[in-house]
């Protein structure tokens, strides 16, 4: 399968706008992105999940093939609330709807008669998913009771095109949420690292779906900074320095891991998303495709000395 471009927004260069609230640029942003050679983008803004809900809903509306990334978390809206709105959001897309699963505290009013910590977070989010799953893929109303959620005849009318294959992304690096993730994420978001780093990062993940059968299901996503400049807030991503064909080979060391995609960050303006398409992923791409064509083995594209690859926040 294909290397993959997701744009991941962050804020205007000239104003501390958030990116889809300067309207008549989006327009603008939305086309070149679409045009320029990513697939996806993400919408994860400040104000919360309802307006992420809203923001998706509109981007869908205004592009014809980007699949929106939704980021999402448990806590805020009951499950059989959110089956249906995001059922509904990926019905009208027709399937373009992509689910990106992050922690976020216990918040309900209940939330102080238990212990709040990072194992019931993911204990909370694990259970969310599997009733999400169930909701879109029942075919009656069922009931349920479990350590964080009580439904009575739970039941989504109106499915989205993909039901129960709605494709869900997920990361973290502890092991409860590597484990979590590796039952339910077909993306695996990894954090930035060197190589090595990543390549470890990969076959902890790969182990954990392997406990459910998915190992092989399993795709991989890395952040990736091309170059300075205003980036999502509280994104970390390998910062890949250099001329458009210098960054292209230095994630090709990446591709050679097993990625299948490459978010990138803090490429906002509509001059930096369109110079982004027409040079780094296209060079990228036609790369690969050579790698392809002439059976290189991994770890041909190792990186050349003088190749800056780090880890930035």
């Amino acid at each position: 399968m294909p290397i993959e471009f997701t744009h991941v927004p962050g804020k205007t260069a000239d104003a501390a706008v958030p990116f889809f609230y300067d309207f008549a640029e989006t327009a603008t942003k939305l086309g070149l992105i679409e045009d320029g050679g990513f697939r996806k983008i993400v919408v994860d803004d400040s104000a919360g999940l309802l307006t992420d809900m809203d923001l998706a809903a509109q981007v869908l509306d205004r592009t014809s093939s980007l699949e929106v990334v939704l980021t999402h978390w448990a806590g805020v809206v009951e499950p059989t609330v959110a089956a249906r709105q995001l059922a509904s959001i990926d019905r009208k897309s027709g399937g373009r709807l992509v689910l990106r699963m992050i922690s976020e505290p216990l918040s309900d009013a209940d939330a102080e008669t238990r212990p709040v910590g990072h194992t019931v977070i993911w204990q909370r989010i694990d259970e969310y998913l599997v009733l999400l799953k169930r909701l879109w893929s029942n075919d009656r109303p069922f009931d349920h009771e479990g350590a964080f959620y009580s439904i009575k005849g739970g039941y989504v009318p109106r499915k989205g095109p993909h039901g129960a294959d709605l494709i869900i992304r997920m990361g973290g690096q502890s092991g409860t949420a590597v484990k979590v993730a590796g039952r339910h994420a077909d993306v695996f978001e990894l954090a930035p690292g060197s190589i090595d780093e990543v390549r470890q990062s990969m076959e902890r993940v790969r182990v954990a779906a392997a406990e459910h059968g998915r190992a092989s299901k399993l795709r991989f996503a890395l952040p990736v900074r091309i170059h300075q400049g205003a980036s999502a807030p509280g994104l970390k991503a390998v910062d890949v320095a250099g001329p458009p064909a210098q960054a292209a080979l230095s994630l090709l060391a990446y591709a050679a891991l097993g990625i299948d995609e490459f978010m990138i960050v803090g490429v906002d303006t509509p001059r930096e998303i369109a110079t982004v398409g027409r040079e780094t992923i296209a060079l990228l791409r036609n790369s690969l495709v050579r790698r392809e064509t002439d059976a290189f083995q991994p770890g041909t594209f190792a990186p050349r000395a003088g190749i800056e690859t780090r880890a930035a926040g």
